[in-house]
């Protein structure tokens, strides 16, 4: 295995920490314990990053701080932009809008996640959302070409917090159906994130997949909502340069356990 990556500091860590247990605790940082814990993988340092964050406690860690293609993880991006735009607008999404979005999340189709992607904006508003939401290295893909979209851990950890963390910047409805959509993606697609979750307690995901033609590697990322030791964990694992889809899998899945353990620690 490589060095460890130098672990990094969340951004944001001024956040509401009485969050969804309502005990004023004090958030702990625990990027160097997931650095440790990670060391254990027995992987390419350079080859994953990872962001998790309690949304109890506040506690949050973040090992490394590498750039990837998002494949199909922005289409929560996408999702969350085009909820943003009509919650601004003062209307509902259309019937197509939602048709589209279900299709988009749960079956992760690629047709309506463009189709959305026109109806938003395309990159241009997509990156002018993440900014306002302080996402500062996540920069939308040319043309159609979405899923190289470029990302950190980091920032996508800063998006699920503007949906799913204590300061949502979507209204409760909307914060539902999001959660809603991603707790129904086709079985086959249920892998990832959801490793590191109590058994039987559900999770709100979306990976991503990605085999890089010029390479033949594999990108493999999952991003998501768990719950670990009674608590709500918000979970990011991207990866690049794995072998085979199979091997990225195993990878991200040990890793979101290993982060949700280190997060939580002796407060579970």
């Amino acid at each position: 295995m490589g060095a460890p990556a130098e672990p990094s500091s969340v951004p944001g860590d001024e956040s509401d920490t009485s969050g969804e247990s309502g005990k004023d605790e004090q958030p702990r940082e625990v990027s160097l314990e997931l650095a440790h814990a990670l060391a254990s993988l027995d992987a390419d340092a350079d080859g994953f990053s990872v962001a998790v964050y309690d949304t109890a406690t506040g506690s949050h860690g973040l090992y490394g701080n590498s750039t990837y293609d998002t494949a199909s993880i922005v289409k929560v991006d996408i999702l969350t932009t085009l909820l943003l735009q009509a919650q601004e607008a003062g209307r509902n999404l259309t019937a197509r809008e939602r048709h589209y979005a279900a299709a988009m999340i749960e079956h992760s189709d690629n047709a309506a996640a463009t189709a959305l992607w026109d109806r938003i904006g395309g990159a241009r508003a997509l990156n002018a959302v993440n900014y306002r939401l302080g996402l500062r290295h996540t920069y939308g893909g040319a043309g159609h070409w979405w899923g190289l979209t470029q990302t950190t851990a980091a920032d996508q950890l800063t998006l699920l917090r503007s949906v799913f963390g204590p300061k949502p910047v979507l209204s409760t409805d909307r914060q539902e159906y999001m959660m809603q959509l991603m707790s129904h993606v086709e079985p086959d697609q249920a892998w990832g994130a959801s490793a590191a979750a109590d058994r039987d307690s559900g999770s709100a995901l979306k990976n991503g997949w990605l085999m890089r033609t010029d390479t033949g590697l594999w990108d493999v990322n999952s991003i998501g909502r768990v719950t670990y030791g009674g608590h709500a964990m918000l979970v990011v694992v991207l990866s690049h340069g794995n072998a085979t889809w199979n091997e990225g899998i195993t990878l991200i899945q040990r890793a979101a356990r290993v982060a949700v353990h280190a997060a939580v620690g002796g407060q579970g």
